[in-house]
This record gives structure tokens, C-alpha cells and sequence, in this order.
């Protein structure tokens, strides 16, 4: 039987159970004899294995939690055995991976971290991890960084929090029973450090943080809510607002396409400040929160990648998009394909929603070649001609179905040549008033001349 023991912070917090277990045991294992919790084991003379020489041999974390597990495993195969983790299991990885056992008996113990937090002045929730793992993710304060036994793990910690909340946040270095304040770059210039050591960074006032996570983004949007907020944010509507998210899409979008990645991080702030308005909107009728809305996004990333988090199957790009049209429609409950084509949304500029209907109808056994869509636009164009604006609306489909089926894109095709006969203008007015002659009153010969000027200076 496996036997999963948290010793606690200090020599003296094993509970009797999980002392009685220890006793039965016929191997003990600790993962470190280092720590002063382990001397509850010496005093009761209780023979143990440190695999404190595992871990100087290993290249990695990673590697060490490896070995460690095979070896505890083996030596579980034929007899009783302990793992003993210094603090609470759950701040060991080796203990994790062993709690998974069938039939381990787990005794939690202790924690590290809480002790840290207590030491340091934390008396609510927190976030905790190892550090051996702070580069893993981005982690939100109150903090606390246990197993900061040695400089070089400091080294690291220092750098990888410094990322997040700057070099000069304030922190507490727990050591024992002692705690100092420091600032966060001192992290690494501490005289001891050993296994009851962990870094504390507490939660700073708003207006101090020179970093801010998406909590905090939060709490700055509903201050601007409050009842004594900002006057005009404190009116908004989902309807007075609501084209905002179409403009600040499109900022997105233009610095995108200017490949300008500081204008990308500002503009993606905007867009998702606008899904923020609407969310903490509806917390403040009841209805969801932010929570629900990532809740949401995560299932669905989820349920729709079943090439990914499930048993289908997908060959390239092409094949996870069928995979993912396939999961949409199950998920949206569309059984037919008219379902999916009435679902486009009403307000997509009407080129894109042509075009997007377009592919949904091929999809749904309207499937074109491109030979078929090129009549298609032919007869299309010479209908327009001879009946002209009421069939406008035909011969534009038409092109949006054609750009579809031969692998374009209207919308784009049609901002891109918007782009370029305003480039093109500029020359031509350019060289008219280079000339010093008014736009307005050139002869038809003259503009002709000058734009094909103006073109050729476009292309060049």
C-alpha cells in the first residue's frame, strides 16, 4: 500500500494517523532530509530514504519527479510504503502524481505556503506555487513562492516575477520563523536560503501597480460602474455602446494590417475593454460574469478541437476546419444547412455576409466550379447592364459567390482596390496641382492624361 504523508512545516505537525501509517510502513521516503520537519522522523527513530540525491542528479524538475515516482513505485510493488513530502502534499509534485495511485491513502499535512502567508501577513486567499514553476504561467497577487531553497532558484523566480509586476515590487522573504521585507529585486541577495524559504509579494493598492492583470482590469471597470464613477460610463447601455465594438474591431484590424504590434496590444485592449462593458453589464442585472463568459470560451475551444481534445481525427489545416464546422452545428443544434445559413450575422458588412453565405450554401450542396460562377457573374454583369440598378444587388452576390468559389476574398479584394485608388488620387490631384491647374476644370483629354500619370506613379 502507498502511503502519501505531508510533514508539515516544522518538526511536531504529523497528525497521529498519518504517524501510525509512517510506523507501519516498510520503506519511508522523503523527499528532502533538509527540511526541519523531518526531525519529527529522527526523534521517533523511524529510518527514512532522502532522495535528496535524486534530485542533485537530475537534470530538471521534471526529470527528478520522473525518478522520483518510479522509484516509490517499485519499492510499492512489494511492501507498505510512505512518501513523505515536507509541508502539504499538494505542494509536491512527486506527492500529486503518487495521490493518483489506485488505493493511496493521502494524509495532507501542513502547508508551506499558508504558513509563509501567515508569516508575511496574509490573511486572505492567495496564490501559490512552487519555485520551480513560476515561468509556467501568469500568476496574480497575494503570491506566495515556496521552495526558494537555494540562490540560483531565486535568480529565477526574481527574473520571472519581474516580468509580471516589475523589479521594485515590494515582497517578503520568509525564512523560518523570520520575515523581511524586501523589494522584489533583492529576491536573489539574501544571506540563507534553505527548504522553509518562500518569496511573498502582497497585493498592492490599485493606483500603486505599475502591472496589472486581468483582475484588476476588471475592478478598474466596475470602479468606472460604481454609483460614484464615471458619469458617463455609469449610463452606457448595451445599445449606446454597441457599435463601439464594431469600430474598435476594426482599429484591430487596420493595425494588424500595418504589422504595428504596439498599435496591436493598444487596439486589443479596446476590443476587449468593449466585451468587458457588456459582460459586467449583465453581472449587474444577475445574469453572468466574466467567469461564465471564459467558462463559456474554454468549453467551446474545447468541444469544437475534438481533433485535439477528443478522439477525431484531422489531416492539416483543411481537415480541424471541418472538424470544427462539424462540432459548431452539433453544438448550435443545426440540423439542416439552411440553419447554418440563417445564421450569419445580420450586421456583417454585406459583401463579407454574401461571401460567408456563399460558403455555407456550397457546404449545403450549392457547390459551384469555377468556371460555373464565372458565367454566373457574366450573366450577372450583362442583366445589369440592361436593367441596371435593380439588379445591383444580384450582380454584387454574384462576384461575392464568384471570390468564394475561386478561393478570394471580396471584402479584402475590395479594400485593398479601395486603398488603392485612393493612393491613386492623391497622384492625380498631386500633378494637376503641379502643374497649377484646378482638378474642376480640366478637359476630358487633360484628366485622362493626368490619371494615367497618376496611376503609373501609384504602381511605381
Amino acid at each position: 500500500m502507498l502511503h502519501i504523508i505531508g510533514l508539515g512545516t516544522k518538526k511536531g505537525e504529523l497528525t497521529l494517523d498519518a504517524m501510525e501509517a509512517i510506523r507501519r510502513a516498510d520503506a519511508v521516503f522523503v523527499r528532502t532530509a533538509a527540511h526541519p520537519a523531518v526531525q519529527t522522523l529522527r526523534e521517533a527513530e523511524i529510518p527514512f530514504e532522502s532522495l535528496d540525491a535524486l534530485y542533485a542528479s537530475s537534470r530538471s524538475y521534471d526529470t527528478f519527479v520522473t525518478k522520483a515516482v518510479r522509484a516509490v513505485r517499485a519499492r510499492a510493488r512489494s511492501g507498505d510504503v510512505c512518501y513523505c513530502a515536507d509541508g502539504g502534499t499538494f505542494e509536491d509534485r512527486v506527492a500529486c502524481v503518487l495521490a493518483g495511485e489506485k488505493g493511496a491513502e493521502v494524509f495532507p499535512g501542513v502547508s508551506k505556503s499558508a504558513a509563509a502567508a501567515a508569516k508575511a501577513g496574509i490573511a486572505g486567499s492567495y496564490t501559490a506555487v512552487s519555485a520551480t514553476e513560476t515561468d509556467a504561467r501568469e500568476l496574480t497577487r497575494p503570491l506566495v513562492v515556496y521552495d526558494l531553497a537555494d540562490r540560483a532558484l531565486a535568480v529565477d523566480v526574481k527574473l520571472a516575477l519581474a516580468e509580471q509586476f516589475g523589479d521594485e515590487a515590494p515582497a517578503v522573504f520568509v525564512c523560518g520563523d523570520k520575515a523581511e521585507r524586501i523589494f522584489l529585486y533583492e529576491a536573489d541577495r539574501m544571506e540563507t536560503y534553505d527548504t522553509t524559504c518562500a518569496l511573498v509579494l502582497p497585493d498592492e493598492p490599485l493606483l500603486e501597480k505599475k502591472k496589472f492583470d486581468l483582475y484588476d482590469f476588471l475592478a478598474v471597470m466596475r470602479r468606472l460602474r460604481a454609483p460614484d464613477g464615471c458619469p458617463w460610463d455609469r449610463v452606457q447601455t448595451h445599445k449606446s455602446i454597441r457599435i463601439n465594438c464594431i469600430e474598435e474591431a476594426y482599429e484591430l484590424v487596420d493595425a494588424i494590417d500595418a504589422d504595428d504590434p504596439d498599435k496591436m496590444c493598444e487596439e486589443a485592449g479596446d476590443v476587449l475593454m468593449q466585451a468587458a462593458f457588456h459582460t459586467l453589464m449583465e453581472e449587474e442585472r444577475g445574469h453572468f460574469t466574466m467567469n461564465d463568459v471564459i467558462t463559456g470560451l474554454c468549453r467551446k475551444l474545447i468541444d469544437r478541437h475534438t481533433h485535439v481534445f477528443g478522439q477525431d481525427k484531422a489531416a492539416g489545416a483543411d481537415g480541424a476546419l471541418s472538424v470544427w464546422e462539424k462540432n459548431k452545428m452539433t453544438e448550435k443544434h443545426q440540423t439542416t444547412y439552411a440553419d447554418a445559413v440563417n445564421d450569419v450575422p445580420a450586421v456583417f458588412p454585406a459583401l463579407l455576409r454574401a461571401q460567408k453565405i456563399a460558403k455555407r450554401t456550397a457546404k449545403g450542396g450549392w457547390k459551384q466550379t469555377p468556371e460555373e460562377a464565372r458565367a454566373g457573374l457574366r450573366a450577372a454583369m450583362d442583366e445589369l447592364f440592361a436593367k441596371g440598378e435593380s439588379v445591383l444587388g444580384a450582380f454584387l452576390y454574384a462576384a461575392a459567390e464568384y471570390a468564394y468559389v475561386t478561393g478570394g476574398d471580396c471584402e479584402q479584394a475590395l479594400l485593398d482596390e479601395v486603398r488603392r485608388r485612393q493612393a491613386v488620387y492623391t497622384a492625380f490631384e498631386a500633378c494637376v496641382r503641379r502643374d497649377g491647374k484646378d482638378v474642376n476644370a480640366l478637359s476630358k483629354e487633360e484628366r485622362d492624361a493626368y490619371m494615367g500619370e497618376a496611376e503609373r506613379a501609384a504602381q511605381a
